[in-house]
């Protein structure tokens, strides 16, 4: 979508970890419980502690980032937010700006950047910030979420969207953030270490473009699975409760800059995209996703919550010819 309305990883993890994100049934959803009020998860963990960072709520410290976590994977607490207030800049920046979107967790040599997007519904007027942090554990006395202010943006004269940022690292360590939303749909820009910053000027390369207007896709987020990339994708529409039909696809590429391809061959830069995961029964509008170890994180909007949109956690499964399998 071209923006999310105002209502509301990278480090390889250890074994047991992984084993506290797989605590579901075989390639279904894990029974949760807590504050699940999220939405635009990103999923990481941190000393054994897992944690959900989300999209803002304007009426909250600013409409700040607002972050949950959990011990075993299941019960989820409400922990606050990254600041009181958004970075001053911002609104200079994004005029209007009144919450902070889609934030994406990585950690890289002890330090933990935090990627979020700033924008305005219906606009390309946008940016993706950084902070950095020492650790996750809002009750560790290292804690502290420092603003590094704008990594890259987009203004009217722009194709593209500077939102939804998903950040992954090729064999080489090189990372690699990709983004976007509608205009010309998913691109992609190279970062470098340790500044988490770009590492150049160069255009931003492309990914994945619906071909049809509004070009409803977005929420990129790459995953490498024994030696290929993933390419996960949030289409059609988001954040109408009941009304979205936002729905999770995917593609695969050799290399982490693309050409990505659907099971049956087509591009995604051609509109190309295998479904991973839709709508089903109570579950509405599946999206905003990302992954750690073998877990989907993803929002949803329940229909016996009237459509409040709440965090999903999915396991991903791989068959045979190597695609990524998800059920609810």
């Amino acid at each position: 979508m071209t923006a999310r309305p105002a209502m509301f990883a990278g480090a390889l993890l250890s074994v047991v970890s992984l084993l506290a994100l797989a605590a579901c049934s075989s390639g279904g959803a894990r029974e949760l419980t807590g504050d699940l009020s999220t939405h635009d998860p990103a999923l990481a963990i941190d000393d054994g502690t897992s944690y959900v960072y989300s999209t803002g709520n304007e009426t909250v410290s600013d409409g700040n980032i607002q972050i949950r976590s959990s011990t075993d994977g299941s019960t989820w607490r409400y922990r606050g937010e990254v600041w009181p207030e958004k970075p001053e800049w911002l609104d200079e920046a994004v005029p209007g700006v009144s919450n902070l979107w889609a934030p994406e967790l990585i950690e890289h040599d002890g330090t933990w950047y935090l990627y979020y997007s700033a924008s305005t519904f219906g606009s390309n007027t946008s940016v993706i910030a950084l902070a950095t942090n020492e650790t996750l554990d809002p009750d560790a006395a290292e804690y502290e979420w420092v603003d590094r202010g704008p990594v890259i943006s987009s203004a009217r004269s722009d194709d593209f969207n500077a939102i939804d940022p998903g950040i992954a690292v090729d064999g080489d360590g090189q990372p690699w953030m990709a983004f976007g939303s509608f205009w010309s749909g998913i691109r992609m820009v190279a970062l470098e270490w340790p500044s988490g910053t770009r590492a150049d000027a160069a255009e931003p390369l492309r990914l994945a473009d619906r071909q049809v207007p509004p070009n409803a896709i977005e929420a990129p987020y790459v995953v490498e699975h024994d030696g290929e990339y993933f390419l996960f994708v949030s289409r059609d529409s988001c954040c109408r409760g009941l009304e979205s039909t936002y729905n999770i696809a995917v593609g695969r590429a050799d290399e982490i800059t693309g050409p990505y391809v659907d099971r049956d061959g087509v591009p995604l830069l051609e509109g190309g995209g295998t479904l991973l995961l839709a709508a089903d029964g109570d579950r509405v509008g599946p999206g905003g996703q990302s992954v750690a170890g073998d877990t989907l994180a993803v929002h949803y909007y329940d229909r016996r919550l009237d459509g409040a949109f709440q965090l999903a956690l999915v396991e991903l499964e791989w068959d045979a010819e190597g695609w990524p399998v998800a059920h609810w």
